[in-house]
């Protein structure tokens, strides 16, 4: 079978969502807060539809993002989102609570599950426990290197996802922190929907100038990485392990950026795929991401090309 890699993209709107596919992506992950867990940006039911929509005139791909941490209030509410998220013929649903994948069996079965259970995806063996149980791709922790990467796509029949480009969240917690910080404060005003509307970071004293947005919404607060994840350099030696799915993670991005870094990852990947033996990474090819990229933030391998040590 032809490879041919999937570049997922997440969109804060159905605005955003038009200048994406535009600029070649193949995918796309949304959803409600209820439901899923960090997500660009609210989308209701009718949005929900209205993408859905959108993806088949376009022949791109959408997924639900229920990767949410289920609790009781919220179980009652799975069955009938998910009957009119298979009404509307979604592609996939991403879950990391068992108690979604028991709902999507019931309810609707033929809907392909992704397990993203964010930092306890870091083996095959777990991949292929969910595989067992009706998933269909396993999506890596941000944490995992290369060499791992590579040897968890050779064990695993699953589908793998990536992340290549983005932050990354390294803190979570159900509480509304900074809320609670400044209702301590006796602070009257309430945070809009999402803290990151306000720029809210947090700083270290031992580590100068490096910054950590917050993002604070109904699920708590989150804290995210101080760089930004960029694959496109070494990318190539992804396409070659064979890897399906590209994840760029737009959360907190402006839509300019976000279409930057689209427009270049698909070109690179289009080229890799045209002549895996003649291709050869251009470095003018970051030169539009670089110049929309928030000075205060650096681009980096992530944990890509570091020793993971036990």
């Amino acid at each position: 079978m032809t490879y041919k890699p999937e570049l997922l993209c997440t969109a804060a709107s159905l605005d955003e969502m038009k200048v994406l596919i535009e600029a070649g992506a193949d995918a796309f992950v949304v959803g409600e807060a209820r439901f899923g867990m960090r997500l660009a940006g609210e989308f209701s039911i009718e949005q929900m539809q209205e993408a859905a929509e959108l993806a088949k005139k376009h022949r791109v791909k959408i997924y639900a993002a229920l990767n949410n941490v289920i609790d009781n209030a919220v179980l009652p509410l799975l069955d009938d989102y998910i009957l009119a998220l298979q009404r509307m013929q979604i592609d996939g649903v991403v879950f990391g609570d068992p108690a979604v994948l028991m709902a999507v069996r019931r309810m609707a079965p033929e809907l392909k599950l992704h397990w993203n259970a964010e930092m306890t995806s870091t083996n095959y063996s777990t991949a292929n426990y969910w595989g067992k149980r009706g998933a269909s791709r396993f999506v890596l922790a941000r944490e995992l290197n290369m060499e791992q990467i590579v040897e968890m796509k050779d064990h695993t029949d699953l589908e793998i996802q990536v992340q290549v480009h983005g932050m990354t969240n390294i803190y979570h917690s159900k509480r509304q922190l900074v809320q609670s910080y400044l209702d301590h404060h006796n602070n009257s005003d309430r945070l809009p929907s999402k803290a990151m509307e306000q720029g809210l970071y947090l700083t270290e004293s031992e580590r100068p100038g490096e910054t950590y947005p917050i993002y604070e919404d109904i699920n708590g607060t989150h804290i995210m990485s101080s760089d930004d994840i960029c694959m496109l350099e070494n990318l190539h030696e992804l396409l070659d392990a064979k890897i399906d799915s590209f994840k760029v993670e737009g959360i907190m991005k402006s839509t300019a950026y976000n279409e930057a870094v689209v427009k270049a990852y698909r070109q690179v990947i289009d080229l890799y795929i045209a002549s895996p033996e003649a291709y050869e990474f251009q470095e003018e090819w970051l030169e539009p991401i670089k110049a929309l990229q928030d000075e205060k933030r650096e681009l980096s391998f992530g944990f890509f090309f570091k020793e993971q040590v036990y």
